[in-house]
């Protein structure tokens, strides 16, 4: 199979971002010219749901769920990554509203002896997404949706710092 993908030139960006192109444009819900990624691992779940027969629709970031964050005790809107809709094995279909993130993000920082501008800034995010994930789990349940978060591992890809790099030789 071959993936179209329209990559907008984002070489600022620390991620792999760009425009992802379905074959199966009538699988998406919402506007399938405009579908965007944020990362490698956004694109690789977008191919899976392109592909995969048992996902009957998705939608990327197509509704808001409001949340109170930690930080400041407003109200925010979360854009959930995904909301996917499975044809399951027993031929129940079943809603899922995804989110794809690092799996040092859905664990609280470790303290360490000296608070750094590092784990300040993991022990924001932590606070922030346990809102917004508290939100969604109570959204899906008010409408019969399981909320799930999906991390490298469902992946299939090695955490950082576990890849082996390939030895060259020098002469």
């Amino acid at each position: 199979m071959v993936y179209l993908l329209c990559i907008r030139d984002l070489a600022s960006k620390k991620y792999n971002q760009g425009y992802f192109r379905p074959q199966h444009p009538e699988k998406y819900i919402g506007d399938s010219r405009n579908i965007i990624y944020r990362s490698s691992w956004e694109l690789k779940f977008l191919r899976w749901c392109d592909r995969n027969e048992n996902i009957l629709k998705y939608a990327s970031e197509e509704f808001s769920i409001p949340y109170v964050s930690p930080l400041d005790r407003r109200v925010h809107r979360y854009y959930p990554d995904y909301l996917i809709e499975v044809k399951k094995s027993d031929g129940t279909i079943k809603k899922y509203i995804v989110e794809v993130k690092p799996k040092k993000q859905t664990v609280p920082p470790v303290k360490k002896d000296r608070i750094t501008k590092s784990y300040i800034y993991e022990a924001k995010t932590y606070a922030v997404n346990e809102a917004k994930w508290k939100a969604a789990q109570e959204f899906a349940l008010d409408n019969g949706i399981e909320f799930m978060v999906i991390t490298e591992e469902h992946l299939g890809i090695k955490p950082y710092g576990t890849r082996r790099l390939s030895k060259k030789r020098h002469k």
